[in-house]
C-alpha cells in the first residue's frame, strides 16, 4: 500500500466516510452523482495502490461496466424513445440504454469503494469499533478478513510444496483434480486448526468478558473531529438536496430531471468534496511534505 494520509485518520471517521459515500451512491441513481462517485473511487484507488489500481480499473471494472450496460437494453425494453429494433423485434430504447449505463457505473463505483474499504479498514480497526458492542461478531469478521489473504498464500505454498515432492505427470484432468483436492484438503485443515487456536487464545485472554479492558493505538484527536464534522456536513448537504428533490432523475417511462438551481449545485459540490476527501487529504499532506523538504 502506498503512503495514505487518510488511512491514519481515526477508524470511526474512516468508517463514516465509506458509509456516507456508498449510501448516496447506491440510493441516488443520478448520472452526475454516480459519475462523481466513480471518478472519485478511481482516483482513490490510484492513491492507495498506484499502478496496480490502473490494472484493476481497466481489466475488471471497465469490462464489467460494458457488459452490464449492454445487457440491460437487451432484456429491458421499457421506455418511449425507440432507437432501433433487434433481430427478434424487441425495441432498444434510449431510456433502457441510459439506465443500463448508469446502473453499471453505480455497481462499478460500489465495487471500487469496497476495494478501497478493504485497504483502509483493517481487522484491528473493526475490532476497535465493534469489539465492545458485538465482540463475537467483530472477532469472527476480523478473522475472516485476516484469513482470506492468508488462505490464498497457503494454497500457493502447499501447491508448490506438493509439486516439488511429486510433480504431476502429463496434463491429465484426473491428476490435476487430485492435486487440487489434495491442496484444498491441506489448506482447509490448516485453516480450521488456526481458527481453533485463535479462539482458544482469545478465550484464555478473557475476550468478550464484562469489564475487560483492551489496549488500542487509536486516539480521537482534534483533526479527527474536524474531518468528521466536515464529512458529516457534506453528507447532510447532499441528503438535503436529494430530499428536497433538487437532485432528481427519472429514467422510465421517459427521461425526466429538474433544472439545476443553487441547492442542486450545492448538493453536487458537497458530494464531490465528500467523495474526494481522502484524495484531498493526501494532496494536502504531499504539499506540506514538499514544503518541509524545500526548507531543509
Amino acid at each position: 500500500m502506498h503512503r495514505d494520509a487518510f488511512y491514519s485518520v481515526h477508524p470511526a471517521v474512516n468508517m463514516a466516510f465509506f458509509i456516507f459515500v456508498m449510501l448516496i451512491t447506491c440510493l441516488v441513481l443520478h448520472p452526475v452523482i454516480v459519475g462523481i462517485s466513480l471518478v472519485s473511487a478511481c482516483a482513490y484507488t490510484v492513491v492507495l495502490k498506484g499502478r496496480k489500481a490502473l490494472v484493476f480499473d481497466l481489466c475488471l471494472v471497465l469490462p464489467f461496466i460494458i457488459i452490464v450496460a449492454l445487457m440491460n437494453p437487451l432484456f429491458n425494453h421499457e421506455g418511449v424513445t425507440v432507437l432501433f429494433y433487434l433481430w427478434n423485434g424487441n425495441a432498444v430504447t434510449k431510456e433502457a440504454v441510459l439506465y443500463g449505463l448508469v446502473s453499471a457505473c453505480m455497481f462499478a463505483a460500489l465495487i471500487m469503494w469496497f476495494y478501497c474499504l478493504n485497504s483502509v479498514m483493517t481487522a484491528d480497526k473493526y475490532v476497535y469499533l465493534f469489539g465492545r458492542a458485538i465482540p463475537t461478531l467483530s472477532l469472527v469478521f476480523s478473522m475472516v478478513l485476516r484469513f482470506v489473504p492468508r488462505i490464498f498464500k497457503r494454497i500457493s505454498l502447499v501447491s508448490r510444496a506438493q509439486r516439488s515432492i511429486a510433480p504431476p505427470m502429463g496434463k491429465s484432468a484426473v491428476k490435476a483434480a487430485r492435486h487440487g483436492m489434495s491442496v484444498l484438503s491441506v489448506t482447509v485443515t490448516w485453516a480450521l486448526e488456526s481458527a481453533v487456536n485463535i479462539s482458544d487464545s482469545m478465550r484464555s485472554r478473557g475476550y468478550g468478558l464484562k469489564g475487560r479492558t483492551s489496549f488500542s493505538i487509536f486516539r480521537f484527536e482534534k483533526r479527527d473531529a474536524v474531518m468528521g464534522s466536515l464529512l458529516l456536513l457534506a453528507f447532510a448537504l447532499s441528503v438535503w438536496a436529494v430530499a428536497a428533490k433538487r437532485i432528481y432523475f427519472r429514467f422510465y417511462p421517459s427521461i425526466k430531471t429538474v433544472p439545476a438551481d443553487a441547492l442542486c449545485v450545492i448538493g453536487f459540490i458537497a458530494f464531490a468534496l465528500l467523495c474526494l476527501a481522502p484524495v484531498l487529504v493526501n494532496l494536502k499532506e504531499n504539499i506540506l511534505w514538499r514544503l518541509l523538504k524545500s526548507k531543509i
